[in-house]
């Protein structure tokens, strides 16, 4: 072989060497992505609503005198718990005893007057069918008479009113409750009907709290529980503390009328208060409950996502082992997941580990969840 036919070959071989050294391009392979998925069925639920509220006290009242006078006494603790028609503050009756006892006397004039008209009535009736005297004179007799019964209701009227005005020296609470701190001490000069109060008595037991809900909200609540809210809806209260209150209240009043600057429904609860334990104007937070689902439908929280305006989303695994993005209305929160009111169904199957490897339209690997207790999370 010649030299150049020897290079030629030593070339030729080289090149294929080169060759199938080096890797095969072909089409690149389709990665699929595995997710772990949950087939949704339904669970019992029960429905509760979460509102924030302010306890108010049953009934207030705002003690005032309703005679003016020196104050003599107070005859009650700050802070104490009074009876209705329980004595608090007595006013110097000395003027009023007066008054009272003059108009005794006015009345027992007023009888005396009385006493005399009527005799002289008889005696000139006696003496009319004999002509002794005239008709006039009968009619003056008795036109004195019934001037006389006048005077008597008038001197009556009076002794009631002093009688009255002397028990209002006696300044007594007009409901059962706490009495707060006075605002007078022996000596002051108090006026009647003054425009400040001399301590207010706060009933406590039972106790209002005082909630607000939107307009919508409540007719969800309504259409779930019947046109009667009042009659059917018990209430748990948080403290602000996190606590739970020992004692379950009723939902007792709901507004007729949404407020139209925030589209807000008052609701009122009450609660037995004995020991006191809530007072006016905590901040709590009321959970209503107001029946059961039993065809809930619970997705876990970590299947949701948002979309850049906020509405809730779930990615479903079809029947091709293709994501289909769904969104859905979500209603309350329960235990780590949220009840689907609309957008997926029974039998799903529901993304809730991998979302970040799929998008809409891809195809994916599924593996069922380990942990099923998504079904019998409300139960």
């Amino acid at each position: 072989m010649t030299t150049k036919l020897k290079l030629l070959v030593t070339a030729v071989a080289s090149l294929v060497l080169v060759a199938c050294s080096e890797p095969q391009q072909g089409p690149a392979q389709q990665f699929t992505p595995e997710v772990e998925v949950i087939s949704l069925t339904t669970s019992s639920v029960a429905l509760n609503t979460e509102l924030p509220g302010r306890t108010i006290e049953f009934r207030q009242a705002e003690i005032r005198p309703q005679v003016s006078g020196i104050l003599q006494q107070r005859l009650f603790r700050e802070g104490q718990y009074v009876e209705a028609g329980q004595v608090l503050y007595q006013i110097d009756a000395a003027t009023y005893q007066a008054a009272l006892a003059s108009a005794k006397a006015n009345l027992a004039s007023a009888k005396a007057v009385q006493l005399n008209a009527v005799n002289k009535a008889k005696r000139i009736q006696g003496l009319l069918d004999s002509k002794v005297v005239s008709q006039q004179d009968y009619d003056d007799a008795n036109a004195l008479m019934m001037q006389a019964d006048a005077g008597v209701a008038s001197a009556e009227a009076a002794l009631q009113s002093a009688q009255i005005n002397l028990d209002y020296t006696k300044i007594k609470a007009p409901i059962s409750g706490k009495i707060g701190r006075s605002a007078v001490t022996e000596g002051a000069l108090l006026t009647a009907n003054q425009a400040q109060g001399l301590a207010t008595i706060r009933q406590l037991d039972p106790i209002y709290v005082d909630l607000t809900q939107s307009s919508t909200e409540l007719l969800k609540l309504k259409r779930q529980v019947g046109a009667d809210i009042n009659q059917e809806v018990t209430v748990d209260l948080l403290l602000d503390d996190g606590s739970k209150y020992s004692q379950q209240g009723r939902l007792a009043f709901s507004e007729v009328s949404v407020d139209p600057s925030t589209g807000m429904v008052a609701l009122r609860a009450v609660f037995d208060n004995e020991q006191s334990d809530l007072l006016p104007g905590m901040f709590v937070r009321a959970i209503l409950h107001h029946g059961t689902n039993d065809n809930a439908i619970l997705i876990p929280q970590a299947a949701i996502s948002r979309t850049p305006k906020g509405a809730a989303l779930v990615m479903v695994v079809n029947s091709d082992n293709q994501v289909e993005a769904r969104p859905v209305e979500l209603g309350q929160s329960v235990n780590g997941h949220w009840v689907a009111n609309s957008g997926v169904a029974v039998g799903e199957r529901v993304i809730i580990s991998g979302l970040q490897k799929v998008r809409p339209g891809a195809m994916v690997r599924t593996v069922n969840a380990s942990d099923n207790s998504t079904n019998t999370a409300a139960q």
